[in-house]
C-alpha cells in the first residue's frame, strides 16, 4: 500500500477516535472541531489540520478541499456528533425529552449531509446509547432514513450496522456504553468484533458463545505506574468534600444508607450513582463524565479527584498525547471521547472486512495486567460535622414514582 488509509473526522473534540484509527494504521486528513480547548489539544499533539468551526457553518467542499481529497477517496468518515437530547442524563432530568425535535439533534443531520456529499468507503458514528433505546430510537430511525435516501440519490450501497458496545468487554480500564453505527459503501455488512474482556459469560456486549474472555482491564492496571499526584487542583471541593475519605474503595454514597455497612446518612437511591463514586483497583473505572458537579465520581481511590493523566489513561489514550487546559478543560475533552483501544479494535476491523487490507486485528492500545495487586486504601471516619443526618431516611420510591416524576406528571 503506497498511502496509509485515511479518515475524515468530524466532531474530533480531543480525537478519541483519530487517536485509535491512528493506531490501527490510518491518517487523519483533517478534524472539524469547534470547541477552543480541544482545538489547542489537537494541534498541540498532532500535525492534523483542523477547522476550528461549527459543522454548521463549514461546507462539504471545504472539508474536502482542506483534506486535499476528491468525493469518494476518503477511506473512512468518523464522527460522534454530540446529542445530548440522547442521553440518559438528559432523558432522566426532562422526563420524555424532546430528542429529535431538540434543536441540538442537528448534529446528526451535520453528519449525514457530509457522508452524503464526501460519499467515503466506509463510515463510524458513534454516539450514546439512548439514540437506540427501545421505542426511543428517533435519531437512529432518521440515520437510517437518511442512508437509504443517500443510496437512492447518488446510486451508492451503504450497508448500515448497528450494535451496543461495552468498552469494557474490549480491554478497555472503564464501564462505558456507545452505540456504533457502521457502513460500506460497496454494501459489504460489518461484522461487529467479539467481545474479548469479560468477568463471567453473562458481561455486556457482543459475546462469543464458547470463546474463552480475558478478565476486565482494571484501573490499577491502567494507572499503577503512575506516582501518586498531590497537586492541590486535584481536592475534592464542596459541602461533601470531608465524607469522600470514609467511603470505601469501589463504592459511592449507598455505603452510608440503611443498605450499606456505613452510617444512614442518605435514603437508598435517594441521589445519582455517581455520587461520592469512588475507583476500585480490582476493577474497571466507571464511566468519565464530561462536567460533574463537585461531589459527582468517579474519583481516585486516594480519595481525590483524577488528574488529566489518568484520565487519558483511563481513556486509553496513548501516553504521548496530553490534554490541553486546566482540570476542568480536560475532564470536559476526556468525558466526549471515544476510548482510543476501543477505536482502534473497530478501526481494525474496518480495514480488513471493509476496505479488504490485510492487518492484524490485535490491538495495541489496551494496557497489560499490572501485578501485584496491592491492597484496598484504609476509610477514615466519618467527619462530625455530618453525625447530625444520622437518622431514617426513606429509600427512593421506584422509577417514576419519585418527587420530580410526580411534578412533571401533575
Amino acid at each position: 500500500m503506497s498511502h496509509p488509509p485515511n479518515i475524515i473526522s468530524l466532531f474530533t473534540g480531543a480525537g478519541g477516535l483519530d487517536l485509535g484509527f491512528e493506531a490501527a494504521g490510518f491518517h487523519t486528513r483533517l478534524a472539524v472541531e469547534m470547541d477552543g480547548d480541544a482545538v489547542q489539544t489537537l494541534q498541540a499533539n498532532r500535525p492534523w489540520p483542523v477547522i476550528a468551526n461549527d459543522i454548521h457553518r463549514v461546507t462539504s467542499e471545504d472539508i474536502l478541499a482542506t483534506a486535499n481529497l476528491q468525493e469518494g477517496e476518503a477511506d473512512v468518515l468518523v464522527g460522534g456528533p454530540p446529542c445530548q437530547p440522547f442521553s440518559k442524563a438528559g432523558y432522566w432530568s426532562a422526563g420524555d425529552s424532546l430528542r429529535l425535535e431538540d434543536p441540538r439533534a442537528s448534529t446528526l443531520t451535520a453528519y449525514c449531509r457530509v457522508l452524503r456529499d464526501t460519499l467515503p468507503k466506509a463510515f463510524l458514528l458513534e454516539n450514546v446509547p439512548g439514540l437506540a433505546f427501545r421505542k426511543k430510537s428517533e435519531g437512529l430511525d432518521s440515520i437510517l432514513r437518511t442512508i437509504d435516501t443517500i443510496n437512492h440519490d447518488r446510486g451508492v450501497t451503504y450497508s448500515v450496522g448497528v450494535e451496543k458496545l461495552n468498552a469494557a468487554d474490549y480491554g478497555v480500564p472503564q464501564l462505558r456504553e456507545r452505540v456504533f453505527v457502521i457502513g460500506c459503501r460497496s454494501g459489504t455488512d460489518f461484522v461487529f468484533p467479539p467481545a474479548t474482556h469479560g468477568n463471567s459469560p453473562a458481561s455486556s456486549g457482543t459475546l462469543n458463545p464458547g470463546t474463552r474472555l480475558s478478565p476486565r482491564t482494571t484501573a490499577w492496571d491502567a494507572l499503577g505506574d503512575l506516582e501518586d499526584n498531590d497537586d492541590p487542583e486535584l481536592r475534592m471541593r464542596g459541602k461533601w468534600s470531608d465524607l469522600l475519605v470514609s467511603i470505601p474503595e469501589g463504592e459511592n454514597y449507598l455505603h452510608h444508607t440503611d443498605r450499606g455497612e456505613g452510617l444512614p446518612l442518605f435514603g437508598w437511591r435517594r441521589r445519582y450513582w455517581s455520587f461520592l463514586l469512588k475507583l476500585a483497583k480490582d476493577r474497571p473505572s466507571w464511566t468519565l463524565q464530561a462536567q460533574p458537579g463537585p461531589a459527582i465520581g468517579p474519583f481516585h481511590w486516594k480519595s481525590r479527584r483524577l488528574s488529566a493523566g489518568e484520565l487519558a489513561r483511563l481513556q486509553t489514550f496513548p501516553d504521548d498525547f496530553r490534554l490541553v487546559g486546566p482540570l476542568r478543560c480536560a475532564q470536559k475533552q476526556a468525558g466526549n471521547a471515544v476510548p482510543s483501544a476501543l477505536a482502534e479494535v473497530l478501526a481494525r476491523h474496518i480495514r480488513a472486512q471493509l476496505l479488504g487490507h490485510r492487518v492484524d486485528t490485535t490491538p495495541s492500545l489496551i494496557p497489560p495486567p499490572r501485578t501485584p495487586l496491592p491492597a484496598p486504601e484504609a476509610t477514615g471516619p466519618v467527619h462530625p460535622k455530618f453525625l447530625s443526618m444520622v437518622g431514617q431516611h426513606t429509600a427512593h420510591p421506584g422509577t417514576g414514582k419519585g418527587e420530580g416524576a410526580l411534578r412533571r406528571n401533575a
